[in-house]
């Protein structure tokens, strides 16, 4: 199968009970539209958003949507009852790096105490096939390598956020080796891990992350501050890993599913590692209008200088590749932003570019 692009399948996801964790965020989103696309019956658990304006309330004013904290067991054991999903994505989290700074308690009780909670919930309801617990490409130990970290890499993180990430995936190893193995009696629930590059594209309004602040800044005419502008991460567009995510889930639920519990990174190719200055310098051309950027003098604490993920597990084993080129990422994520603000609707622009990467791919 390799080197065949695959989109999701129909009849595979029509009718399917899905749990999303953080499902009023960014991602979370995106992935409810696309799996409600595919006739999944989607659920969601999360805190209430925690920006204005927020994709989640743009695109979905009646839901089957329940408001919880994470780092309250009890209340995601209550929501695996009621909704017993047979596929769980958890993308609940603290997701950003300054953030993890300013409230490391919180970022280590949601980020891993969170995953621990979601795990032991699975534990007390049979009906789950699949779980991915969606994590980060900060998760490794970062060394300052030029070539990207796969997955059998070593686990680490010299921030608060990195080193959450890379501890929630320590923790979902262990469950899945004491919990949900043939060992362990539990063969029919497979759990796997997702690492993902940076994501851009249309509806992220959160504080301190690149795409938004550009966008924020250009919209009101002022010149953008950057923090670290020769900074190399790997970009690339929502779609890419949320395809990836789903392509993993069917896997997961196969007959042979168990050769898929395990981890996996989702990022772009070498071409498309690059740096913070270049999403600057593109995203302004793409803009227009004087859009500009400098660099900001303010101190800042420590972030990795370089990082990159080896996607070619994925790539092989799972039939998934990207799409988007990161221009074209760029393009896309500058189209869907400028047609909000000017009165189109989130939901008609989200399904319409999902709609546009599926054509991209072959069935």
């Amino acid at each position: 199968m390799e080197g065949v692009v695959k989109n999701p399948s129909l009849s595979f996801w029509g009718g399917r009970s899905v749990l999303i964790t953080g499902h009023t965020g960014f991602k979370g989103s995106w992935l409810s539209v696309w799996l409600n696309r595919l006739g999944a019956k989607v659920s969601g658990f999360s805190l209430e958003p925690d920006t204005e304006p927020n994709l989640f309330r743009l695109m979905f004013a009646n839901r089957d949507s329940e408001i919880g904290d994470a780092r309250d067991l009890s209340a995601v054991v209550a929501c695996l009852a009621a909704v017993r999903p047979q596929i769980v994505f958890h993308m609940a989290a603290q997701s950003l790096v300054h953030s993890s700074y300013q409230d490391p308690v919180k970022t280590f009780a949601t980020n891993v105490m969170g995953t621990v909670h979601l795990l032991e919930a699975v534990r007390e309801i049979n009906s789950v096939e699949a779980v991915i617990v969606v994590t980060s490409d900060k998760c490794y130990e970062n060394r300052e390598w030029c070539w990207g970290y796969r997955e059998t890499d070593a686990m680490g993180g010299s921030d608060p956020y990195s080193s959450s990430k890379g501890c929630a995936e320590l923790v979902t190893a262990a469950y899945r080796a004491s919990f949900f193995s043939e060992q362990a009696g539990r063969p029919r629930c497979r759990v796997a891990s997702a690492r993902a590059g940076n994501v851009i594209g249309g509806g992220d309004w959160a504080e301190d992350r690149l795409i938004p602040d550009l966008v924020r800044s250009f919209d009101s005419g002022r010149p953008a501050q950057i923090r670290r502008p020769h900074s190399i991460r790997p970009w690339q567009h929502v779609l890419e890993p949320l395809s990836g995510y789903i392509r993993l889930a069917e896997c997961l639920a196969s007959d042979d599913g168990a050769a898929f519990a395990e981890g996996w990174n989702f990022g772009p190719p070498d071409s498309d590692c690059r740096s913070v200055s270049y999403i600057a310098d593109r995203l302004s051309v793409a803009w227009g209008k004087g859009a500009s950027w400098f660099l900001t003098q303010r101190p800042q604490p420590h972030e990795a200088s370089f990082l990159k993920v080896d996607a070619s597990k994925a790539r092989t084993r799972l039939s998934w590749d990207n799409r988007l080129r990161l221009d074209d990422a760029l393009a896309w994520t500058v189209e869907w932003y400028r047609a909000q603000r000017d009165g189109e609707s989130a939901v008609a622009l989200t399904t319409g570019q999902i709609e546009r990467y599926e054509a991209m791919g072959s069935l």
